[in-house]
């Protein structure tokens, strides 16, 4: 039995170390190249170079000109609403699982029809300097 109260102190001590990790934010999530997975065409992966990761918010828009608010970042999430003109706008909700990948749900209007999906991203690395994709 005096094994028992030394298991007993010891668990606390761990639970305190687990809570302790940094957890990652907008501001860890690199700048380079994102394959993107989900939404509309689930089985398709798109890779694209982005500077700032409110461009993988606005995905189903990704080639418009855009304007996007950071409305919370907290801990490991964030929420981005944005406006594309006549093009649609947007809400996407980002887990940051890691700062080389997230979990992105979004909804919106585009085109004049609603859409609402979940996209897997994960960061694979820088953007090539000879990347024929635009780069935003």
């Amino acid at each position: 039995m005096t094994r028992l109260p030394t298991l007993f102190a010891i668990a606390p001590m761990a639970l305190m170390l687990t809570a302790a990790q940094p957890v990652p934010t907008l501001a860890d999530v690199q700048p380079g190249l994102w394959e993107v997975s989900g939404g509309d065409h689930s089985n398709v992966l798109a890779r694209q170079c982005v500077a700032s990761v409110t461009v993988l918010a606005r995905f189903e828009h990704r080639t418009r000109p855009c304007s996007a608010k950071i409305l919370k970042s907290s801990g490991s999430e964030a929420s981005v609403e944005y406006s594309c003109g006549a093009a649609g706008f947007g809400h996407s909700d980002i887990d940051v699982l890691t700062p080389r990948s997230l979990r992105i749900s979004t909804q919106g209007i585009s085109g004049g029809l609603p859409f609402n999906y979940v996209l897997q991203a994960r960061r694979i690395g820088d953007c090539p300097k000879n990347l024929a994709t635009t780069r935003h």
